[in-house]
């Protein structure tokens, strides 16, 4: 990295990385959180979160601020469980209302890396790839990285 962009915040960038509760988005939260710690960089955990389109009337009983407490909650717990073995790494946190890929490639439009998971809560068994991790990929302004596992 540049001596300017190492003393250039604004400059040097940020990680991005997808957060929904799942095994693969903890994963790719601690592949980010080591890759930002090797690169002196920040990391941003960005959880999406939607009223379903099917929930008919339980969306009446459960009000959409119950969603996004949901969210909040899950954020919290799955960056405080991951950030705890890397205290050097700054995490920033969003939680937004939206398609979980449009949120996210809002939130990494001038990031240095986008990091998903490669399957999270909606996936089918035995999908290779979801479908926001393949919309990031092909829709992305920075290079996206898919966490697979070990």
């Amino acid at each position: 990295m540049p001596d300017s962009e190492r003393t250039n915040p604004e400059r040097r960038g940020r990680v991005v990385v997808g957060i929904d509760g799942s095994d693969s988005s903890r994963g790719a939260l601690e592949w980010a959180l080591a890759y930002a710690a090797a690169m002196d960089l920040p990391v941003t955990a960005v959880q999406a979160w939607q009223v379903p389109a099917n929930y008919g009337a339980a969306a009446m009983v459960l009000p959409a601020a119950e969603f996004a407490e949901s969210a909040r909650d899950t954020l919290e717990r799955t960056v405080r469980e991951a950030a705890a073995a890397r205290p050097q790494v700054t995490v920033e946190r969003i939680v937004q209302e939206g398609h979980a890929a449009k949120v996210l490639l809002e939130a990494a439009a001038d990031a240095t890396l986008l990091v998903v998971g490669s399957r999270g809560h909606g996936g089918f068994v035995g999908a290779v790839l979801g479908s926001v991790s393949q919309y990031c990929v092909t829709h992305a302004r920075c290079p996206v990285l898919i966490y697979r596992g070990e």
